[in-house]
């Protein structure tokens, strides 16, 4: 079985509820019938019950009528989840008309489900940008306890099975926060050794990147990451972690042992976290166009609950496979 099909099967033991508030994109449509039909989750389809069964109809999909759909304007949720939006941003000078705005537009009602416990998670982002995707989840779903920022992760499935954990490894910050510091950077760690457990099934082995091994450099920017990598072994000190290591010490045995000698991860990493947006995307695109990588993701992770962002090119299996993503994400 492979990584994509254990992420299904788990996805369906876990039956969470995911909302798909852009109802009426073809692809979202598409998708939202394959999960119904395979049993992924159950899906809430946002917007007008009436057009959206009409353009399933269209598009002769089969199971959208298993799906639970919710008109926005009018919900008998409404005013509970205006209540709540009070409640929560009422101090950032949150009106009831503004709330009630706010409420029509199917992204912020999706991120009140999830607050009032009517939804685990959410996928968006085939038909709309990403800040607007994130937007409300960070305003009112926010972030989990003890983290401050949001990052985004990919599950790198290689062909080269010597790397990781047979081929599979977990490569963040790349997609998010572009110029983190010690302390946010800790916070990625931590966050990506959840995603490693709870969506690549693996056990993490962290590398805290940089262009130095064990001070053969010295630079603000080594410095960093040395930081970063303390904060991470106080936090959690039964996390495997190892830091500041250059790429080939965290990736190739003989390299690891060489440089980083005893380090309980050099050589055998399975997680790689850059010190950068700038140094992480890059990273991560050049293993996929390279090396033939699939990239699953981005994962947002550090949110209190899963909120995950599509590209407005996905296919309709990017959106099936980020919808399995987010029932595993959500507890």
């Amino acid at each position: 079985m492979n990584l994509m099909q254990s992420i299904r099967e788990r996805a369906k033991k876990a039956k969470r509820t995911i909302v798909l508030p852009e109802s009426l994109e073809d692809r979202t449509l598409r998708a939202a019938d394959i999960v119904l039909q395979e049993g992924l989750a159950d899906i809430v389809l946002l917007g007008s019950p009436d057009e959206i069964i009409s353009k399933a109809h269209k598009l002769g999909l089969k199971n959208i009528e298993k799906a639970t759909l919710i008109n926005p304007l009018n919900s008998d949720k409404r005013s509970a989840y205006i209540d709540k939006m009070l409640e929560i941003r009422k101090s950032k000078g949150l009106d009831h008309d503004s709330a009630e705005q706010l409420l029509n537009d199917p992204l912020y009602f999706a991120v009140m489900m999830i607050k009032n416990g009517d939804a685990h998670g959410e996928v968006a982002g085939a038909d709309n940008a990403t800040g607007d995707v994130l937007r409300p989840a960070f305003q009112f779903i926010k972030t989990q306890p003890g983290i401050s920022v949001v990052s985004g992760a990919f599950i790198m499935i290689l062909p080269d099975q010597h790397f990781g954990d047979d081929g599979i490894m977990v490569f963040a910050d790349c997609a998010v926060h572009p110029d983190p510091d010690a302390s946010q950077l800790a916070e990625i760690a931590m966050a990506t050794a959840q995603t490693a457990r709870d969506i690549a099934g693996i056990e993490p082995r962290l590398a805290m990147l940089s262009f130095s091994t064990k001070g053969s450099a010295k630079h603000p920017m080594v410095d960093k990451v040395v930081e970063a990598t303390r904060i991470v072994q106080q936090q959690e000190p039964g996390l495997l972690i190892d830091g500041e290591l250059q790429a080939d010490a965290a990736l190739v045995p003989e390299v690891g042992l060489k440089k980083s000698p005893g380090s309980p991860v050099a050589g055998k990493a399975n997680v790689l976290v850059f010190p950068s947006l700038e140094s992480g995307n890059i990273a991560y695109k050049l293993v996929q166009r390279l090396a033939g990588a699939e990239a699953v993701g981005p994962v947002l992770q550090g949110m209190a609950a899963p909120v995950n962002d599509l590209s407005r090119g996905c296919s309709v299996e990017d959106i099936v496979n980020m919808v399995a993503i987010t029932a595993n994400q959500a507890k």
